[in-house]
């Protein structure tokens, strides 16, 4: 791993895994929500935040059938 982060030192693949990364240190925030305008460092963050306003809920609890727009919350639904 070549790329190394001059914040914290973690090393990365490539440089734009580099370039991604270094956005967490910056606080900078290209990626925003038409609808509510909150900014995220990743655009797959972005994506994940959509589900809540198109009101996706594609994961499913198998024991009881509620639904949920993220994985986190069904895992903690499940605890």
């Amino acid at each position: 791993r070549p790329y190394k982060c001059s914040e914290c030192g973690k090393r990365l693949r490539s440089s734009s895994e580099l370039l991604k990364h270094q956005q967490a240190h910056t606080g900078e925030t290209p990626f925003h929500c038409t609808d509510c305008g909150k900014g995220f460092t990743l655009g797959s963050a972005l994506t994940r935040h959509r589900r809540i306003h198109a009101r996706e809920r594609p994961h499913k609890c198998e024991e009881c059938g509620k639904r949920f727009s993220h994985d986190s919350q069904l895992a903690a639904h499940q605890r």
